[in-house]
C-alpha cells in the first residue's frame, strides 16, 4: 500500500498550550520566576520537554543540564495529567486522514513524543483508531531524524517503503525524509509558518484540505 506517515505535535495537533503548562508547573515547583508564554513560545514547546526546560532555565540564568535531567520526568508526569486540556487537532486533520484511508493509503504516526503519551493523547482526542501504526521517541533506541523510527512506522502500518512519504512541520521531519530518500510535505500552520518553504520539501500545504492532492502528486499509482 502507498503510505502516509504523520508527525504529531505541530502537524496533526496544536499541543503547545498543554506542553507549556507542564513546563511552567516545573518552573514554579523549582522556585523559578520564569514562565514560558503559550503564544510566543509555541515553537519552543513543539521542540519537546527538554527544550522547554532548557529555554526557561537559560532565561532565568540557571541552566544546568543536570537540572533539566532531574525535572524532565516531572514535566512528563504533569503533562500526562492534563494532556488534552488545551490541545486541539488542526482543522480538518481527522477528516483528511480518514479520506486518505478511504482512498487506500496506509496511515501511521512517527513522533518524537514518548510513545505512551502519544497513545494517551490520540485516545483522548478520539483519533487513535485512524492510525495503523504509532512509533514514538522511545519505541526504538533511536528517534527522528534517524530513519529507523520512520521505517518502523511504515512497516507497522502495512505500507511500502518505496511508496511512502512523511508529513511534518519541522527541519527534523525534513531531515528524516531526506535520510529515507522519500518525499516530505511540510505544513505552514505550525509556528514555523511559511519558513518551512526554506527547507525545500517536496510539498507544502497551508490547510489539510490540500493534502490529498499533494499526496497523490508525490505518490502516483
Amino acid at each position: 500500500m502507498r503510505c502516509v506517515i504523520f508527525d504529531l505535535d505541530g502537524t496533526l495537533a496544536d499541543t503547545s498550550g498543554d506542553l507549556i503548562a507542564a513546563a511552567n508547573h516545573c518552573f514554579a515547583a523549582m522556585g523559578q520566576a520564569v514562565r514560558l508564554d503559550p503564544l510566543a513560545d509555541a515553537g519552543v514547546a513543539l521542540r519537546g520537554g527538554r527544550r522547554m526546560l532548557t529555554e526557561g532555565l537559560t532565561r532565568a540564568g540557571a541552566f544546568d543540564p543536570a537540572v533539566v535531567d532531574r525535572w524532565y520526568p516531572e514535566l512528563l508526569d504533569a503533562y500526562g495529567g492534563a494532556i488534552a486540556r488545551h490541545t486541539t487537532l488542526y482543522p480538518r486533520a481527522a477528516e483528511t486522514v480518514q479520506a486518505l484511508r478511504d482512498g487506500g493509503y496506509a496511515v501511521g504516526i512517527c513522533t518524537n513524543k514518548p510513545e505512551a503519551l502519544a497513545e494517551q493523547l490520540l485516545r483522548e482526542l478520539g483519533v487513535r483508531d485512524l492510525f495503523a501504526s504509532l512509533v514514538g521517541a522511545d519505541t526504538l533506541p533511536t528517534r527522528k531524524p534517524d530513519v529507523a523510527p520512520y521505517w518502523a512506522a511504515v512497516d507497522r502500518a502495512g505500507g511500502r517503503r518505496e511508496a511512502s512519504l512523511l508529513v511534518g512541520d519541522s527541519d527534523t521531519d525534513r531531515e528524516t525524509a531526506r535520510a529515507a530518500r522519500v518525499p516530505s510535505i511540510l505544513v505552514t500552520f505550525a509556528p514555523p509558518g511559511q519558513a518551512v518553504r526554506d527547507l525545500e520539501p517536496e510539498g507544502v500545504i497551508d490547510h489539510f484540505d490540500e493534502l490529498p492532492a499533494e499526496v497523490a502528486r508525490l505518490l502516483p499509482h
